[in-house]
């Protein structure tokens, strides 16, 4: 299906409202003058870990860690981010490392 350049600018003109009024929204609700109510705070504090866990099986629910080309370097570079996060708490270095770390696993030593 091939939009036109009205359809196409409707869309995206759609797609950057729906995103800013998901974002400024809250704001909105919850000014940095007003506390926000507990639920709200009890939410903030433990919905970042369970999407981070939900993101983490939904990654590795097809993974066979036992067989195939790419189970084994992906559970090591796992266990070097995982490494590196409890040891420097910056999660960037630790996706950065882990990802260059499987991709060379993946192109030369599992290739």
């Amino acid at each position: 299906m091939t939009m036109s350049t009205t359809q196409a600018a409707i869309t995206i003109a759609v797609v950057v409202f729906a995103t800013m009024a998901t974002r400024f929204t809250v704001f909105l609700l919850f000014p940095d003058s007003k506390t926000p109510p507990r639920l709200i705070r009890y939410l903030g504090d433990v919905l970042p870990y369970a999407m981070t866990g939900m993101l983490v099986v939904y990654a590795l629910k097809n993974v066979s860690f036992v067989s195939g080309d790419h189970g084994i370097p992906m559970l090591i570079a796992i266990a070097v981010l995982a490494l590196i996060y409890r040891w420097r708490h910056n999660s960037l270095l630790a996706i950065f490392v882990s990802t260059v770390l499987y991709m060379v696993l993946v192109q030369t030593v599992f290739a």
